[in-house]
């Protein structure tokens, strides 16, 4: 996908989201390559990601509440304070991403590969993380509260 294919679906998907649906289209990225690509405080509520490469990409102060991430390859991608609350991570890549201060409040990240992230100060209440790879994720156990499950 080119920038300017995703900037006009952008375009949809925000006019979407201010109609309530009724008009514009929801985001669909879905299998999408957007490695490296710069979303840095975009409003992707609700968006369609599963399968999509988004690695390395910035989605720092992100809105991705409920969207489906579904085995989304974002290993290595910027996710400072991004929003996540009742995303879809399941089976998604995060290896080494950096999520510090993201609001992961419950997201689905069961299957997903958690190797090597940053999770300092983000929350994790009422997290699914059943099956996830935490091996070496910084900042876990400190985060964890509510009913998050392993």
């Amino acid at each position: 996908m080119t920038r300017a294919e995703f900037d006009e679906a952008f375009r949809q998907h925000m006019t979407w989201l201010l109609t309530a649906g009724r008009s514009g289209v929801r985001g669909d990225f879905r299998g999408a390559v957007l490695d490296g690509f710069n979303l840095h405080g975009h409003t992707l509520e609700g968006a369609d990601f599963e399968g999509c490469s988004l690695r390395r990409a910035e989605l720092i102060r992100a809105e991705l509440s409920r969207a489906n991430l579904k085995n989304a390859d974002l290993t290595g991608a910027f996710m400072h304070r991004a929003q996540l609350v009742e995303a879809n991570l399941t089976g998604a890549d995060l290896a080494g991403a950096e999520l510090h201060h993201a609001d992961l409040e419950r997201a689905c990240l069961a299957d997903a590969n958690l190797a090597g992230a940053d999770l300092y100060d983000a929350c994790l209440t009422d997290t699914d993380l059943t099956g996830a790879r935490l091996d070496g994720a910084l900042g876990l156990r400190r985060q964890m509260s509510g009913r998050s499950t392993i």
